[in-house]
This record gives C-alpha cells, structure tokens and sequence, in this order.
C-alpha cells in the first residue's frame, strides 16, 4: 500500500502499524512523489492526508479517478466537518477518517476498504496439501499450522496464487518488498530457501534456472 502524509511523525507511527498488520508500505510526503509511486506501482490502496505540501490531494484523486484509477483510498485528515467528509467522497474517496485518531482504527479501516475492493484472489488459498489463509495470514501443510515470518508468508502467498506458474525474482521484490530493495540481491533466495525448509517434503518450491521460481506439486 502506498502512504502519503506530510507530518513525519505520523507517517512513522502509521508505517510501523501498518506493516505490523502485513501490509507492505511505500511512504511519500507529497503529492509530487506520490504521483511517482503511483506511476510506477500497483497498490491495493492508497492512504491520503488532505492538505499536503503541493496541495489539496482530493484534486489529484479526483483528477486520476477521471483516468479510469480505481485503486480503493482513505483520506486521513483534521478536515471534519461534514463539508469536508462529503467533498471526500465526492472526489473519489472511498473512506474518510478524521485525525487525531488511534493508528489501530486506521489499520482496521484499511483492512475493510481493501476487502470490500473485491480483489479477485479468495481469502484461501490451496494447492495440493499446502494451505494458505490471507485472511488470517495462517499456513498449513497436511493440516499442520507452521510458523512464518511475515516475509515468509508473503512470498508463500504470491507464490501459491500464481500455482503451477514461474514467478520471476523481480516480481517477488515487486510485490513483497518495498521499492528500495535492490532487484540484484539475494533477498529473495534468502527467504525462499527458509520457506522450503519450513514447507518440508515433498518439495513444492521448484527453482527455474536463471528466471525464478514456480510452486508446484511433483507428479
């Protein structure tokens, strides 16, 4: 998800909140730099304090909205009256929550909008005896509950939805780092070789030589 809000303590306070729900955070301080993430990212959602630096971020909401954007955003901002809340929605918001505000609130309400986003990924999923709940971030394996890092989970995740086909290294980066990562190094490796020995045998994580990597029960 993409945050952007130009006070830096709370940006902080949100960034540690939310990645502590799972979520995987880019954060900007201004629309400018937004647009940059936007431009080269595909969020679940995008959390917007109003009153930014560079401007009112309902214009620049708005504005994509008419392009056909229709990534799910909060607005998250002192602006309370009603007013306010309605202009919101009327740009193209799809939740509104006013500040000060506890972060776990936001978390929650970000949960929701993203479920009501109606992704087309099920809440679980499966692929030979491996099972992977999103929604409760749990993984089993014949029905053992296993344990795994965030990281972990999220790599076993994209891995499993895309079942039987190759997932290359900078897709993994792409979708389970944030945007600092260097697509060269070998986090992805790292964190592949864990989950093969957590998932234990039959192998299911099958190395394709120089590309990536495809989840695949052997026939």
């Amino acid at each position: 998800m993409l945050l952007v809000e130009d006070y830096e303590d709370t940006r902080i306070a949100l960034v540690v909140e939310l990645e502590a729900a799972g979520f995987d955070v880019d954060a900007a301080a201004e629309i400018a730099g937004a647009d940059r993430f936007l431009n080269s990212n595909d969020y679940d959602c995008v959390v917007f304090d109003r009153l930014l630096p560079d401007g009112d971020s309902i214009t620049y909401v708005h504005r994509r909205r008419k392009e056909g954007w229709a990534t799910p955003v909060l607005f998250l901002t002192q602006l309370d009256s009603v007013t306010d809340r309605v202009a919101g929605f009327d740009h193209g918001g799809d939740d509104y929550v006013v500040k000060p505000c506890d972060m776990a609130v936001v978390t929650a309400r970000v949960q929701a909008m993203c479920r009501r986003a109606g992704r087309a990924r099920p809440s679980v999923l499966r692929h030979a005896d491996l099972e992977v709940d999103c929604a409760r971030r749990e993984t089993r394996r014949r029905g053992v509950l296993l344990t795994l890092s965030h990281k972990e989970f999220a790599v076993l995740e994209h891995l499993i939805a895309r079942a039987g086909t190759t997932v290359t290294r900078s897709e993994l980066i792409e979708h389970c780092w944030d945007t600092s990562t260097d697509p060269m190094s070998n986090v992805v490796d790292k964190v592949v070789k864990r989950l093969r020995q957590k998932l234990l045998e039959p192998e299911l994580i099958h190395t394709v030589r120089g590309v990536g990597f495809r989840l695949e029960a052997q026939r």
